[in-house]
């Protein structure tokens, strides 16, 4: 027992060491690539994108499921909750996020106004095939129209991406989303 003892202890005093010495190497950077040096475009595209990644993470850990066979009441109700959570946080973080200081702005932030609402109505339809079904039947109709209601979101946050490059004649969102780092794995960017 007590050279497990010392292990334990040796191993607590390794990770210390560790995230001190992590901690040391935070302070600096000779890299010239700062936060100043990014635009506030590109942080706002950024914002959008880690936003958008994270709720098509959801999604697709939602779709999966379902595709694979997994069709029950309760399976069909955790799915339903989900897609209400993931697009109630991706909303509100869309919300947090303004509009992007360009000639564009106001329309970026009407495209993006308009997926939550898309996305919200896509929930609302979702709930109305579960809240129809009853019995195994009926969840296996359902299965089908919520996979589409997930389908049909996935197609609305890649059309507004799409929207959103297109926007402002000086090309300054395009650029955004290619310059901010979470854009990097959007389809369409």
């Amino acid at each position: 027992m007590p050279t497990l003892l010392l292990s334990k202890r040796s191993l607590l005093a390794a990770t210390v060491a560790g995230a001190a010495l992590l901690a040391a190497g935070c302070g600096g950077s000779s890299d010239s690539t700062t936060t100043a040096d990014v635009s506030p475009t590109t942080e706002w595209a950024d914002g959008l994108c880690s936003a958008i990644n994270t709720f098509t993470a959801s999604i697709t850990s939602i779709v999966d499921p379902i595709k694979s066979g997994d069709i029950s009441k309760d399976s069909l109700t955790t799915a339903v909750d989900d897609a209400k959570s993931a697009t109630d946080t991706l909303t509100s973080d869309l919300e947090g996020l303004g509009k992007p200081d360009t000639e564009a702005g106001q329309e970026a932030k009407d495209s993006v106004d308009k997926l939550s609402t898309d996305l919200k109505a896509e929930v609302t339809t979702i709930q109305g095939a579960l809240d129809g079904a009853s019995g195994i039947a009926g969840y296996i109709a359902a299965a089908p129209v919520i996979l589409t209601s997930l389908g049909t979101m996935g197609t609305d946050v890649t059309s507004t991406i799409t929207t959103l490059q297109g926007l402002g004649a000086k090309g300054e969102l395009e650029t955004a989303f290619k310059d901010a780092p979470s854009c990097s794995t959007l389809a369409g960017s």
